[in-house]
């Protein structure tokens, strides 16, 4: 019955894709609608299913997509896709995003990402948007041999560890570290105050422990400064004031200068390296992290969600974020009753 679930799942994937212009570097699907969530986005049949896609050229991919599913576009198509590309690249997250489109019997929204701005944000988190959803389990229906995205994919959740192990203890259980890792994305993001369930991170993670460790599992098992009891989901770090600096100079270069700027004081002008070593031997060193990935995450997230009044048009807008409030406000009555 999972084997046939899976299959039938795959099958709806890929239907929904032949909708849309083929050239993609990378195409994949998450949230509630993909994998099952506790709380009140456990409707999973009828969930909205998020895509992602990744596109060399997107000013020709909009160019092509906009023949092909004009009505998907908020009044913004009628500037043409070279503009549309300017919106997407030059605002927010670097993502353009279609909300609330019936696409082969499901309720879909998806996000256009240029390949190379992916690329940065995996290697970087410039603005920890699409690399924080990659940091998360998703199912990838389409992928080339682009060798530069397959490493920096690899390279964004080996970032996701080492920064969940400078804020979590010297030993903790594999949920502790997979939550800490999906509540990277979440740091400091306004919709976690409105729009979204509080315990989002917990509902994505209970569920999903064996997806988790399937995406981090060789990662933990290789990892030189971790000891990973895998059959007891037990982990010990190394949390002296040298390991923690390792891991700091291993960190994405926008999260290492945000906590050199957190972390700097006036007229010092100190570089990032002599920073991250005093934060090393600093007994807050994980809330410096958390600061730092905050001081990305928030205004990364504002600028998104005011993008996307324009991009989805207004109407979807309300009714998208009437959505969220009504998820938000199920979860908490569930947590009260």
């Amino acid at each position: 019955m999972a084997l046939q679930t899976l299959q039938s799942s795959w099958v709806t994937f890929r239907k929904i894709l032949s909708h849309f212009p083929e050239e993609l570097s990378l195409a994949f699907v998450y949230g509630s609608g993909v994998y099952r969530q506790a709380g009140p986005s456990s409707d999973q049949k009828n969930a909205m299913l998020d895509f992602v896609f990744t596109v060399d050229d997107p000013v020709a991919w909009h160019s092509k997509n906009l023949k092909k599913n004009w009505s998907h576009y908020s009044f913004l198509k009628v500037l043409g896709p070279k503009i549309i590309t300017s919106i997407q690249n030059n605002y927010g997250a670097g993502v353009y995003y279609n909300s609330l489109i019936m696409c082969n019997g499901r309720l879909i929204k998806y996000g256009v990402i240029s390949t190379n701005v992916l690329i940065e944000d995996l290697l970087n988190w410039n603005n920890l948007y699409i690399a924080g959803r990659l940091q998360k389990p998703v199912k990838i229906i389409s992928m080339n041999e682009d060798v530069t995205l397959r490493s920096a994919l690899d390279r964004n959740l080996k970032s996701a560890v080492t920064a969940a192990f400078l804020m979590l203890p010297e030993s903790f259980s594999e949920e502790d570290l997979f939550i800490e890792i999906a509540g990277l994305s979440y740091s400091g993001d306004f919709r976690m105050v409105v729009g979204e369930d509080k315990t989002k991170v917990l509902n994505i993670v209970k569920p999903n422990i064996a997806h988790f460790r399937e995406l981090y599992g060789s990662i933990l098992q290789e990892n030189p400064q971790v000891v990973y009891k895998s059959q007891q989901g037990w982990l010990e770090i190394d949390k002296s004031p040298e390991g923690q600096f390792t891991q700091l100079m291993t960190l994405p270069k926008s999260l290492q200068q945000q906590i050199n700027h957190i972390m700097d004081p006036p007229g010092k002008n100190r570089d990032v390296e002599e920073t991250l070593f005093q934060v090393a031997h600093d007994p807050d060193c994980g809330d410096v992290v958390r600061l730092g990935l905050s001081a990305i995450v928030r205004p990364s997230s504002i600028r998104q969600s005011t993008k996307g009044i324009f991009t989805a048009g207004l109407k979807k807008s309300v009714i998208y974020s009437s959505l969220k409030l009504h998820k938000m406000w199920k979860g908490w009555l569930r947590k009260t009753s």
